[in-house]
């Protein structure tokens, strides 16, 4: 695509095969793109697409560097004026746009009053088009947000589209950047995962079917306290008014949520999802007790699937992101049977209850994902005897809310910056300071016996010794398979 005259701040020549969604109603006019990771730069080709100019920065030399390989030309938005003329401020969900300080740039766009945004939010402005006119079904969008088990909830709503063959595409916070996807085909669902970080700058959001997981305390610096995280959940629902709405309604803030939405618990627009509770009063709910989870309608049972034996949702965190998937699937018309066939091919995700190998009766479980307290209290409650390796770097309160959930532990092996912190919140609990990855798998291997389970849920961050937690959990694999042989 030829450069706009005159700008010298935009672009590689985009291949006219290129799948993306291109950005829609700013046609000739300037935005600027602050963060240039892989939403930032697929954002940026989807602007050019859609015939805008696009002025292109980040803090990281390394990051501008990838951009110019890529033919992109950087502008430094830090500079006096670099905003004149700038329509639109698009800005990567990493990057604090109010807590705990609003990163530089930003600021600059607030007090020029230049309109901030996101890629979810011109994904929304952007998606539909004219040829959705001789389109038989609509496509429609399924977004997924919550505190824990988005990632599987997402990947699950995805696999059972895929298997009841319809065309569908997964996005978000998980796989592609939702600029990046190809346009709806006749009847195609996105399934779009979304974090706080996303859901809370958006200036358009509007799901078919928007779905809350849980909450539990993350990301607190970024939102100043739990009040502010919930709020930001809570836009996709306030904000969009999706057709349907699946809540999960174990905290009270779901419960909270949920009255909001309803004319009532005969409403079936809501759809309650819990893990543990009955909740058969309701006009439409979803839940598993003891393994099993049961669809109830307007005080009556219509559908039941076992859940004990699927081996890629194990332990109850996994039945409600069970329980999440069924009723936005079940919201689409796709029958129990189909679902529940589904859910018995569903392989779960790497590093969430992740089955990396089995020798002698032990199982060894990656669930590097569990980067909190609450996430690991899930994976804990999942497996009866585990010999459980933990640590990194620690989030504030630490661990001692997990004290109540450890009976399962046969012991613990600490690994990482918080190793000596975590151990004296332990108790009774037998556990050994290992240190390394290297060392908490080989301690671990050697110890455990036909029975137990080797579980990796660190309850902390990876930043200490890992870039990210995908590759602590890789580490973790290597090192079992490695054991294993």
């Amino acid at each position: 695509m030829p450069r706009p005259p005159g700008s010298g701040h935009c672009l590689p020549e985009l291949k006219p095969e290129a799948a993306m969604i291109p950005v829609k109603g700013y046609e000739g006019q300037k935005l600027a793109v602050l963060g240039l990771g892989r939403s930032g730069l697929a954002t940026a080709r989807a602007l050019i697409a859609g015939g805008a100019e696009a002025l292109l920065w980040d803090d990281s030399p390394e990051a501008r560097a990838k951009a110019e390989a890529e033919g992109f030309i950087c502008t430094d938005l830090t500079r006096a004026g670099a905003f004149d003329g700038v329509a639109a401020l698009i800005t990567s969900p990493g990057i604090p746009h109010l807590y705990p300080t609003p990163n530089k740039v930003i600021a600059r766009a607030l007090e020029a009053g230049v309109p901030l945004d996101n890629d979810i939010g011109l994904f929304f402005r952007s998606f539909a088009g004219p040829e959705w006119d001789d389109f038989d079904i609509t496509p429609r969008v399924i977004c997924v947000t919550g505190s824990n088990g988005k990632s599987t909830t997402t990947a699950l709503i995805h696999h059972i589209l895929d298997v009841a063959g319809r065309a569908t595409q997964m996005a978000g916070n998980i796989g592609r950047g939702v600029l990046d996807i190809e346009p709806a085909q006749d009847g195609e669902v996105v399934v779009l995962e979304l974090s706080s970080y996303q859901t809370d700058l958006a200036r358009s959001l509007t799901p078919d079917v928007a779905v809350f997981t849980n909450l539990s305390p993350d990301h607190l610096d970024r939102h100043a306290g739990m009040g502010g995280y919930f709020a930001a959940k809570r836009r996709l629902f306030a904000e969009g008014g999706p057709d349907r709405a699946v809540i999960g309604v174990d905290e009270v803030e779901g419960r909270f949520l949920a009255n909001q939405l309803s004319e009532g618990p005969q409403d079936d627009r809501v759809i309650r999802i819990s893990s543990g509770q009955k909740l058969e009063q309701f006009g439409w709910a979803v839940f598993a007790r003891k393994g099993f989870l049961a669809e109830w309608r307007r005080g009556k049972q219509v559908a039941s699937i076992d859940l004990r034996e699927v081996v890629g949702l194990p332990g109850a965190h996994n039945h409600q992101n069970a329980c999440a998937a069924y009723a936005a699937c079940r919201s689409l018309g796709i029958g129990p049977k189909l679902i529940e066939a589904a859910f018995q091919s569903f392989a779960g995700l790497p590093h969430r209850s992740q089955l990396v190998g089995e020798k002698a009766g032990v199982r060894f479980i990656n669930d590097s994902k569990a980067t909190n307290v609450d996430a690991a209290e899930k994976a804990l409650q999942a497996f009866p005897k585990i010999r459980w390796i933990a640590g990194g770097m620690g989030k504030e309160g630490g661990i001692s809310r997990l004290l109540p959930h450890l009976g399962s532990v046969v012991k613990a092996y600490l690994i990482g910056h918080s190793a000596r912190d975590f151990a004296l919140e332990l108790g009774d609990t037998p556990h050994e300071i290992c240190e390394t990855m290297e060392r908490a798998v080989l301690r671990a291997a050697e110890e455990a016996v036909a029975g137990e389970v080797v579980l990796l849920a660190p309850a902390a961050a990876s930043f200490d010794q890992y870039p990210n937690f995908e590759v602590r959990g890789d580490d973790f694999a290597a090192r079992v398979k490695a054991w294993l042989g």
